[in-house]
């Protein structure tokens, strides 16, 4: 199958690196850091909004464009280019897709528009261990009357540190490993007994721990049906493993064209270390592992689009092919740019450090090599 993007794609596309580079930019990156904002930018986030990017996804009653999964694709990949910290993959992508996915009527029009209108940001608070397991899920959720009480505490949720709304997976039965009697709920910022630990990252993007303490949460903010909301959150990590490996397929990019023009630039004893062969194989190796990639994830955005039932195989080969390029092409942009690679004055610095994140965020190569080898029958 050939993947070509549509006029209107390109479009967008186009647009979102004009905007990325121009404000996005790793200047503009560098200055925040500098700053300790930890990846809180209100006025980005708002004109990114007025760009119509919030709502890519969501369908036009609420808002929204509804331009679907390869248009955002193309803004994430934009946006790991610069390596900007913005709620673009949890909002527009995870909040609106739980929300079209397992939201009431009601739901939809009360949370989808103030998405679209980028007057509501959300996170996802899945795990509660160092690494990502969604089926290991104990945070208990007790029935009282028309509510839950919920117990217990949520780890590394990105973009937690300012995010208005969580949509948060605890246990109404069952037990941890178990699918069945895991429910979503979803609970505003400001809520009583909610305890948001803002964490500094590596990559400067910034993340929260949460503490649940007698958290009540009414029936109404279920989202989806009690115990069943794995089918739900399964679905939903499905499109931010894809999605996120596009922006990791723009964060690899960037760093091979850094590369590249240093190799085409730096000297060593009197010549341009770009003609050096063992430095031409390396990179060579890069960009035939970065189309590659480029490829199983350009077929995951459009099986998304498509409505296709290999949805799930697709998102863990694209997380897991993202996962090992970004791995590659952030060393070797350390190790082909030596000494001045180490330094912070660098960027090459910024790569590595955010590539880090990326490969954990949602499981890591090796927990996705097994996921696609077990839903092949394996």
């Amino acid at each position: 199958m050939t993947f070509v993007l549509t006029e209107e794609q390109t479009m967008l596309k186009e647009a979102a690196r004009d905007f990325t580079a121009e404000q996005l930019s790793l200047k503009y990156f560098r200055d925040t850091r500098n700053s300790g904002a930890n990846g809180k930018d209100a006025e980005s986030w708002a004109s990114m909004a007025e760009m119509g990017w919030a709502g890519v996804l969501i369908p036009e009653e609420f808002g929204g464009s509804e331009f679907g999964y390869v248009g955002l694709g193309q803004v994430l990949e934009a946006q790991g280019r610069t390596l900007a910290p913005t709620p673009l993959l949890q909002t527009a992508l995870i909040g609106a897709s739980a929300l079209m996915l397992g939201g009431s009527p009601e739901q939809k029009a009360t949370v989808l528009p103030k998405i679209a209108e980028g007057a509501l940001t959300t996170a996802l608070a899945i795990d509660e261990k160092p690494h990502h397991d969604p089926k290991e899920t104990a945070l208990k959720a007790v029935a009282t009357g028309g509510a839950f009480t919920l117990e217990g505490k949520k780890t590394f949720v990105a973009n937690g540190h300012f995010a208005d709304l969580f949509i948060l997976a605890a246990r109404t039965s069952g037990a941890p490993g178990e699918t069945n009697g895991i429910t979503l709920f979803m609970i505003p910022r400001e809520t009583d007994g909610l305890s948001v630990t803002e964490l500094k990252t590596l990559d400067y993007h910034g993340a929260a721990n949460l503490t649940l303490e007698g958290v009540v949460v009414p029936n109404a903010d279920v989202l989806g049906e009690v115990d069943k909301g794995w089918d739900i959150l399964e679905a939903v990590l499905d499109r931010a493993c894809i999605v996120l490996a596009a922006e990791m397929l723009g964060t690899s990019e960037a760093a091979f064209e850094m590369t590249h023009e240093y190799l085409q630039t730096r000297k060593q004893f009197g010549q341009l270390i770009g003609s050096f062969q063992s430095l031409q194989h390396r990179a060579a190796i890069m960009f035939s592992e970065m189309e590659q990639t480029r490829s199983c994830v350009s077929a995951a955005l459009s099986a998304l689009d498509e409505g296709r039932d290999d949805v799930s195989e697709l998102a863990s080969l694209a997380k897991a092919r993202a996962s090992k390029l970004v791995h590659l092409v952030s060393n070797e942009t350390i190790q082909m740019h030596g000494g001045i690679g180490m330094t912070d004055e660098h960027d090459s610095g910024f790569y590595i450090k955010r590539a880090r994140v990326q490969e954990a965020l949602y499981g890591g190569e090796g927990y996705h090599r097994d996921r696609y080898a077990s839903l092949l029958g394996f």
